[in-house]
């Protein structure tokens, strides 16, 4: 998945300066003691490119969703993960995490998901932010 690295430095690089929000999403709870919308905070992929962190099912502690997130981005940078561009699903501190085809993440801003029986987290480009035109 060589080419998801490369169209997410690009998106990053095209968008500039994103502006980037720790907020919990009204709404997207998926049930009793869920923290589902939840952004955890900030790290970058494999390829160096900025993502925010947000927990989109279960209830995850932040602490355990950056690690797992982070650990996963550093076997992709170093080549620990099968795949072209480390695209095979791979197991990181009992969670699976796999990056997402360069269709899906022009298509949703996710670059990446791990995930449990009962828990999903997802690493996503941030939003471009808005600027003036001339």
């Amino acid at each position: 998945m060589l080419g998801v690295a490369v169209i997410a430095a690009r998106l990053a690089g095209a968008a500039g300066a994103a502006g980037l929000a720790a907020a919990c999403l009204a709404g997207c709870s998926s049930g009793p003691g869920s923290n589902a919308g939840m952004t955890c905070g900030t790290t970058r992929t494999g390829a160096g490119v900025p993502v925010q962190i947000k927990i989109a099912k279960g209830n995850v502690a932040c602490d355990t969703a950056m690690s797992v997130e982070t650990k996963y981005a550093s076997m992709v940078r170093n080549g620990q993960v099968p795949g072209n561009g480390g695209g095979a699903p791979v197991t990181v501190n009992g969670w699976t995490c796999q990056g997402y085809l360069t269709p899906e993440i022009l298509r949703t801003g996710d670059a990446s998901q791990c995930h449990t029986s009962g828990a999903e987290i997802l690493a996503v480009l941030p939003s471009p932010s808005s600027s003036p035109s001339a």
